[in-house]
């Protein structure tokens, strides 16, 4: 019995709760992109690989896709009326519509689209993009989708997005001494705000260190986050595991977990950092010694 009760205790918790952190990290791998075309009636094809789905965390988080859109490629126009999704570009360009509404966008940046809204992305460009995908749910694991048959190809744009973005830019991140009780200065910016949104999507967070510096020990109550290392390298810390991370690493992050990060390198490291409520715009953050 006592068997039977500390299994179906397991089986209530999502799948990164179960694991160390050496096993809940996800690295990009680019031998493992799926290739696949005409996404949502989309131009050209599209090559990615899921590095976390809703079943490794407690929070409407559904999945975080990493991939690159080749040149001519995208994904068509549709609808998500039962979550919200961001595409998000690295490097070079793309074509971003929401709404019917399309504008050229230089990365890194990215632009949310709200339950209820239509979006796409192409890449008219003769390079590869560096592309993320990011969805969150109304209801935990619930994804819908309603495709218009439209590939937004050769469509008239506006020379200025007339919807929300999101930009990466370093030049816009403010210094902030002894993030969470860390080491050094760090370069930090919240990027959106939960009012952005309509789930309980809670942030988009921007965070620079210079060689040296770190993030301090924290947990929060009420919000899981995904951490993804854009640039560099550096060690993790995670309730009393530490590991190395490294550009393409995503690492999930439960709620109430203790966590910080520090650059031990010689480059800076850069992370970007999604925030889920468990409770719509409910943020909080506790430092711990």
């Amino acid at each position: 019995m006592k068997t039977l009760l500390v299994w179906l205790l397991l089986a209530a918790l999502p799948l990164a709760a179960r694991d160390p952190l050496a096993k809940r990290i996800v690295r990009t791998d680019p031998t493992q992109y799926r290739q696949i075309r005409a996404v949502h009636g989309g131009a050209g094809e599209l090559h990615y690989q899921g590095l976390v789905d809703g079943y490794a965390m407690g929070s409407s988080l559904l999945f975080l896709h990493r991939g690159v859109i080749p040149p001519g490629g995208g994904i068509g126009h549709h609808f998500h009326n039962q979550m919200e999704e961001m595409f998000v570009i690295l490097d070079n360009e793309a074509e971003f519509t929401v709404n019917g509404r399309t504008s050229r966008i230089e990365g890194p940046a990215g632009a949310p689209c709200r339950m209820g809204s239509s979006h796409a992305i192409y890449n008219p460009t003769d390079r590869p993009t560096q592309w993320m995908n990011i969805a969150v749910s109304r209801v935990k694991g619930r994804y819908d989708a309603f495709d218009l048959g439209d590939d937004r190809v050769g469509v008239a744009k506006d020379k200025i997005p007339v919807f929300i973005t999101m930009r990466l830019d370093r030049k816009l991140l403010k210094p902030v001494e002894r993030m969470n009780g860390g080491q050094g200065t760090a370069q930090y910016r919240r990027t959106l705000q939960p009012e952005v949104f309509y789930t309980n999507w809670a942030y988009m967070d921007h965070v620079l260190l210079p060689p040296g510096a770190s993030v301090g020990r924290h947990r929060h109550v009420g919000v899981e986050e995904l951490h993804y290392v854009m640039k560099g390298a550096g060690q993790f810390q995670l309730e009393k595991d530490s590991e190395t991370i490294r550009e393409g690493d995503a690492i999930p992050v439960l709620f109430n977990e203790v966590h910080g990060f520090e650059n031990a390198g010689t480059e800076p490291l850069e992370i970007m950092i999604i925030g889920v409520s468990r409770i719509k715009e409910s943020v909080d953050t506790v430092d711990v010694p």
